[in-house]
């Protein structure tokens, strides 16, 4: 089991969802951020006043997925939130040690 943690821009969920839910992920977690890598925040306009947006917003996506389905999850992920431009995000790959169900009681992969 694998953890993939998504971070990418915000009118790009609604894709995202769309193309992991075609392979079979049935659940994410999706949470509201701020960051900045290359792309290094912009300047806007308020007031009259310019001022710089150093964090900018983002989504962090999370799934658990069996070993099987990571490789697919990753390429319907790039495709889905792929612009071509700067600040499209990262996606991270981590190892899951246990998953349990707390309704269920079930562990592993069943408990996906």
């Amino acid at each position: 089991m694998k953890l993939i943690t998504a971070i990418i821009k915000p009118f790009k969920l609604d894709e995202v969802r769309e193309a992991l839910s075609e392979i079979g992920i049935q659940g994410m977690t999706v949470t509201e951020v701020k960051g900045f890598g290359r792309q290094k925040g912009h300047t806007e306009l308020y007031r009259g006043a310019e001022y710089t947006v150093d964090f900018l917003p983002k989504l962090r996506l999370e799934m658990a997925v069996s070993d099987h389905m990571v490789e697919q999850a990753i390429e319907n992920l790039c495709t889905a939130a792929h612009t071509g431009k700067i600040g499209d995000g990262k996606i991270f790959v981590t190892p899951i040690e246990q998953a349990i169900r707390i309704r269920t009681g079930e562990y592993g992969e069943s408990a996906l």
